[in-house]
């Protein structure tokens, strides 16, 4: 009796080993430490306070609300599931709106301070995923993937470091029930990071879109002949700030083209590599991302993708950063000790659950089960992009197809695209109602100055394949806010095909619509 009792308890000491060596390994790769959550948690937090109050407050009565260029009747025609989704289509209300978006604003505070950031995070996600249905011709890439990873952030500790929350950390890091799993407690006492279902399923969905992204651009003529990236700097609506100054230089971009293709091939070392290794792949990729804000009208997508490529920098690359901090402080005599939070992300004192540990386990499990099917459909969902799988018919249709995480591939645009409306005068001249000027059709010497703001070209060329119907209330909204005394306005969309070096053959110019007013 005495011998089997020991071969089991020897079985399972080395299964205990075994699998506390596991951890070990895969905390190398799938954790993420805690000053790296709380950064990611102050600079998700600061994309979402910038998209609303510099994108969205301003323009919230043009494209929010019925007086606007999507009233909801024209939403419920084209996207009747996003009008029922959508929390911002209970009203066409401008103070409605306002009043949405002040409450968005709130949640993002509370998220930037590190106040209750659960829940803060869940409802950040709710309230954004509402406003970008309400209006989906104004969003990009970027903000679907921030509302992706703000949920992902449910299954995070992300007042780890540099909250107000309690942190209920320990000093080894273990989970929260809702982190998606046991975590990677023990082994070294030097090495804070958080191993989780939930760290490894953040860490994985990014690897997965760089992948994809890879994959589509093996898979564009345009991409492997290296015109791909100075075709699209000949797109004058995106080339902003330094873009039209580098948009002369070809074999400069041709070398962009190549390098860009480059470090998506290696994007799965954001896992697989550790320490200085991995700290420079995720510094290249942050460089890429702040070089395209600093050239191209993109929105909130290249700080989106930055914040998340905080969560892979490793324990050696913050304790640089805090020495620096540190040293920074103590010369300006602003050094100070917060004894309230640790960089184990834990307080000084541990509460333990009152939860039942059969309960516990229950609400783990259920959590890695969501966190891992999400994690299944999104690879299933980018595999459809980029054509390895296929959509069903009704699903792989749809003017939104460019919003997508594709980013420029397989086949970046090959015509510039830009709108004149025109309006008709009593005396049946004809005007430009964006300078009072008459109506050219010719490509503009800068096509970006041609949309007022970054939601209007989001607006003209998400719509640039609408139908008539999707046009009218533009027309009428320009219709409204002239100052001339219009008989009629015509929205019409001007393309010229562009190449490498530049625009190619003749502008153009076909009318969407026309209205009275």
């Amino acid at each position: 009796m005495t011998q089997p009792s020991q071969r089991l308890s020897d079985a399972g000491s080395r299964y205990a080993a075994a699998r506390e060596s596991l951890r070990e390994r895969a905390r190398q790769h799938l954790g993420i430490d805690p000053r790296a959550l709380g950064a990611f948690r102050i600079a998700a937090a600061l994309v979402i306070l910038s998209d609303l109050l510099i994108y969205r407050l301003p323009a919230v009565r043009t494209f929010y609300t019925d007086d606007g260029v999507l009233p909801r009747a024209t939403l419920t025609e084209v996207f009747p599931l996003l009008e029922r989704a959508s929390l911002y289509a209970i009203s066409g209300s401008a103070r409605v709106q306002t009043g949405l978006l002040a409450v968005t604003a709130v949640a993002a505070a509370c998220l930037l301070v590190g106040y209750r950031t659960r829940a803060a995070a869940g409802l950040s996600a709710l309230l954004l995923a509402s406003l970008y249905a309400r209006n989906p011709y104004v969003l990009n890439g970027g903000n679907t993937v921030l509302v992706a990873f703000l949920f992902l952030s449910l299954f995070l500790p992300l007042d780890a470091r540099w909250s107000l929350g309690p942190g209920r950390r320990s000093v080894r890091g273990e989970p929260n029930d809702a982190d998606g799993g046991a975590g990677a407690g023990g082994g070294d006492a030097g090495d804070r990071r958080i191993c989780t279902i939930g760290t490894a399923v953040t860490l994985l969905t990014l690897v997965s879109i760089y992948a994809a992204n890879a994959v589509s651009k093996y898979r564009s003529g345009a991409w492997m002949s290296g015109t791909a990236v100075p075709r699209i700097f000949q797109l004058g609506e995106f080339t902003v700030g330094l873009g039209p100054l580098v948009s002369e230089y070809t074999a400069a971009l041709t070398a962009i083209n190549w390098l860009w293709i480059a470090l998506l091939s290696v994007s799965p070392l954001l896992v697989v590599a550790t320490g200085r290794r991995r700290t420079g792949i995720a510094l290249a990729f942050v460089s890429a991302h702040l070089g395209m804000a600093a050239t191209m009208r993109l929105a909130v997508f290249p700080y989106v993708m930055s914040a998340v490529l905080l969560l892979f920098l490793p324990p050696d690359a913050w304790d640089r950063a805090e020495a620096v901090a540190s040293r920074v402080s103590e010369s300006t005599g602003l050094a100070g000790t917060d004894r309230s939070h640790r960089s184990d992300g834990g307080t000084d004192a541990r509460t333990p659950s009152p939860t039942p540990s059969r309960t516990r386990r229950g609400i783990r499990a259920g959590a890695a089960a969501l966190l891992v099917g999400f994690f299944l459909a999104l690879v299933w969902w980018q595999a459809a992009g980029v054509g390895l799988v296929d959509l069903p018919a009704q699903e792989s249709t749809g003017q939104l197809s460019e919003v997508s995480w594709s980013f420029f591939a397989p086949n970046p645009p090959d015509a510039s695209g830009w709108y004149v409306v025109a309006g008709t005068l009593e005396s049946g001249d004809a005007i430009d109602l964006r300078d009072g000027g008459a109506v050219s059709y010719d490509r503009p010497p800068d096509a970006a100055e041609t949309y007022p703001s970054t939601l209007w070209h989001q607006f003209g060329f998400r719509m640039k394949s609408a139908g008539e119907s999707q046009y009218r209330p533009v027309a009428a909204y320009a219709c409204e806010r002239s100052d001339r005394d219009l008989e009629s306005v015509a929205v019409v969309h001007v393309e010229q095909p562009v190449d490498s070096d530049g625009p190619v053959g003749e502008p153009d110019a076909e009318e969407r619509v026309r209205v009275a007013c």
